[in-house]
């Protein structure tokens, strides 16, 4: 639809569409609403039943294993570099078609338009070039807003449409972005142009003040502007990373955009963008809902390394899975900050608590890490559990099925702290491969880069031993270690500082469950309760007041509009949530969450512990991977089988490990493997 509107046979359509549905209860704004958002809605409601439909995870394992190895679309890396970092083929094809999209939206509107300039009267050479720009303008608007009605999807990180389609919201960040780039560019030009025309004709200052009650509402349309721009200056990378703080605050100006989007164009225009900004809603409120409650952090471990290990109470029923991440706030640093991290544990680990990893690399991390240390020295001075320390969380997200387990062979690649998702892997392989649950690798290949040895010992927090006796009979693990910065082991390296308890008494104040990757039921409950209510008070709206009243100022259509969409969220959607929240189990925990409470925190009662790496442990000091030889190799040894290429870490590190999965897949034989390129990294 998208495609076909541009061109004059859609912009007949799109006319006699709405002379046919204008006389409805909704008017010319259901007619845009049904048109484009309409799709979006009615996706998002059946994906509900689909997904409770669906098989789980077991499920999805034992139907990837009867497949044959194949290149799929989704793993095989087109672009290995440059700009967009490594795009894969199937996201290769989505940006073409937005490419695609914008050049024939901009040509068919500008064939449109040579069409109706007859209409405009008798004009002079001048007049028709300056009409024409007006024109142009308009066109760069609509294509804005086309971009505009998927830019807030990616973001919505517990997004129903995310689930359905697999794609977790650490992946869909990067096409926020792209997206938001397009976007602005469009409305660069929008603007651009309107500002040239208005300069030609002479009315530069009192276009600028117009606020049309019965067209788009100019100096709404500024302001909207300078806001997008201030968001969009900030999350260019020089400034993104060396202030991520003010990327950060800056970014909160969305809301300010939305409103100003709303009063430029009026309830016609913004019912056209609106399926992605609700649903955006719906996520946004459900976030805040979840992260009003401060959760217990069980325990804390700091190694010399730097890095925390923080283990996170959680009630039973809220499940993750090995490759899933939190939003992590502590309100003695930010109120305002949230930054999100891996889970480094597996969900197999324990059903009370899950764990995640946390690198002093910055400001707030070093912060933590100071506030972890100091807590640490006061309860040695105690000599007892009455420390405490709490934190706001929201998550867990990550993918709807737990890829990891469904490629025979694995290699995960991490740099620095990318090794902490790849530790939950390692449990929960060997937890499945005890328990006897559905799980396909069978032969993992761990490649870790790091600068110092004193790194190394955060590969204790994962007892394989302890988890599957013998597992090597099961399980062919096989670690490669590279130490970049040091040529010989350290004399320090195994020593780790002691750990101790921050909270071994449970207060009860475990992590929501409510996040939209959660309950099947309630969320989707949660979506569909939503539409109906934005409807119902949509139509309420209207024969109780826009229609008796006969209100038709474009600009304050547009702000009743979205208001209508936040109160549906705020109401039906609440009253969801509260029964969603009622439902939770808040039963104390039990003689077996006793024992496991206990397990936690691997080493409590030791000042000092060493410890051993896994027989199969290779360590190189003063080298960096030579993913040629490793691929080559690997390559040699197994045969015809897909194999899961995980990677976490730096872009430079994607990019090389993409490059050799991109070579071996192009010279690949029919005995050789089909690498599979996945990607576990994401910046914000």
């Amino acid at each position: 639809m998208f495609f076909v509107i541009p061109t004059e046979f859609g912009t007949d359509f799109y006319t006699d569409w709405e002379d046919a549905t204008s006389g409805t209860l909704y008017g010319t704004e259901g007619s845009a609403l049904l048109l484009y958002t309409g799709p979006i809605l009615l996706i998002a409601v059946l994906a509900v039943p689909y997904l409770l439909l669906s098989g789980g995870d077991d499920d999805d394992v034992v139907a990837e294993k009867k497949k044959s190895p194949r290149l799929r679309l989704g793993t095989f890396p087109v672009l290995v570099d440059g700009v967009f970092g490594v795009v894969t083929a199937a996201e290769f094809i989505g940006i073409a078609m937005f490419v695609v999209f914008v050049a024939w939206a901009v040509y068919g509107y500008t064939v449109v338009n040579f069409e109706m300039l007859p209409t405009y009267g008798d004009l002079t050479p001048l007049e028709k070039r300056v009409q024409m720009l007006q024109m142009s303008a308009y066109i760069f608007g609509l294509t804005a807003l086309t971009c505009l009605a998927f830019l807030f999807l990616p973001v919505a990180r517990g997004s129903i449409l995310l689930r359905l389609i697999g794609i977790p919201f650490e992946h869909a960040t990067r096409y926020h972005v792209w997206l938001g780039n397009l976007t602005m560019f469009l409305l660069t030009m929008h603007g651009l142009c309107y500002f040239i025309v208005w300069f030609i004709r002479g009315i530069v200052l009192e276009s600028i003040i117009e606020w049309k009650s019965d067209g788009g509402a100019n100096f709404a349309g500024i302001i909207c502007y300078c806001f997008g721009f201030t968001m969009w200056v900030t999350t260019l990378p020089p400034i993104r990373k060396r202030f991520f703080e003010l990327f950060f605050y800056t970014h909160q100006l969305y809301i300010l955009f939305v409103i100003f989007f709303s009063l430029h164009v009026g309830d016609t225009y913004v019912s056209k963008a609106a399926g992605g900004i609700f649903l955006f809603m719906l996520d946004r409120f459900l976030r805040f809902c979840q992260s009003r409650r401060n959760v217990d952090v069980i325990s804390a471990t700091s190694f010399p390394c730097g890095s925390v290990s923080l283990v996170i109470s959680k009630p039973k029923n809220l499940h993750y899975n090995a490759l899933g991440f939190i939003f992590l706030q502590v309100r003695e640093i930010s109120w305002l900050q949230w930054h999100p991290f891996s889970v480094s544990s597996s969900p197999l680990d324990g059903g009370h608590h899950l764990s995640v990893l946390i690198k002093s690399a910055g400001e707030w991390t070093g912060k933590l890490k100071r506030s972890v240390s100091d807590l640490l020295l006061s309860q040695t001075q105690l000599s007892g559990p009455n420390a405490s320390f709490v934190a706001s969380v929201e998550g867990p997200y990550g993918h709807e099925s737990p890829y990891h387990l469904m490629y025979k062979k694995l290699i995960l690649v991490a740099g620095g702290s990318g090794i902490s998702p790849f530790l939950a892997i390692l449990s929960d392989v060997l937890h499945r491969i005890r328990d006897d649950k559905p799980c396909l690798p069978r032969d993992i290949l761990l490649i870790w880069a790091v600068k110092r040895s004193s790194e190394i010992s955060l590969l204790s927090t994962v007892d394989m031993d302890s988890i599957c006796p013998s597992f090597s009979d099961k399980v062919n693990v096989d670690i490669r270690l590279y130490v970049t910065r040091e040529s010989e082991p350290s004399l320090e390296e195994g020593k780790i500082e002691k750990v101790v308890s921050l909270n071994t008494r449970s207060r009860g104040r475990s992590m929501s469950v409510l996040v939209g990757t959660g309950n099947k039921i309630w969320s989707g409950a949660y979506v569909i309760v939503s539409i109906l209510g934005f409807l119902i008070i949509w139509a309420l709206l209207n024969v109780c007041y826009l229609n008796p009243y006969d209100i038709s100022k474009w600009w304050y259509r547009g702000i009743l509009f979205l208001g209508c969409m936040v109160i549906s969220v705020v109401i039906f959607g609440g009253g969801v949530i509260f029964f969603w929240h009622r439902s939770e189990n808040v039963t104390p925990a039990g003689e077996e969450d006793r024992e496991e409470s206990g397990r936690i925190g691997y080493m409590l009662d030791q000042e000092t512990t060493r410890y051993k790496l896994h027989e199969n442990t290779n360590v190189f000091y003063g080298q960096r991977p030579d993913f040629k030889e490793i691929f080559g190799s690997v390559s040699d040894s197994w045969g015809c089988v897909d194999v899961g290429v995980i990677v976490c870490g730096p872009q430079t590190l994607q990019s090389s490990v993409a490059k050799e999965i991109r070579s071996q897949d192009l010279r690949r034989k029919g005995n050789r493997p089909v690498f599979h390129f996945n990607s576990h990294s994401f910046d914000l």
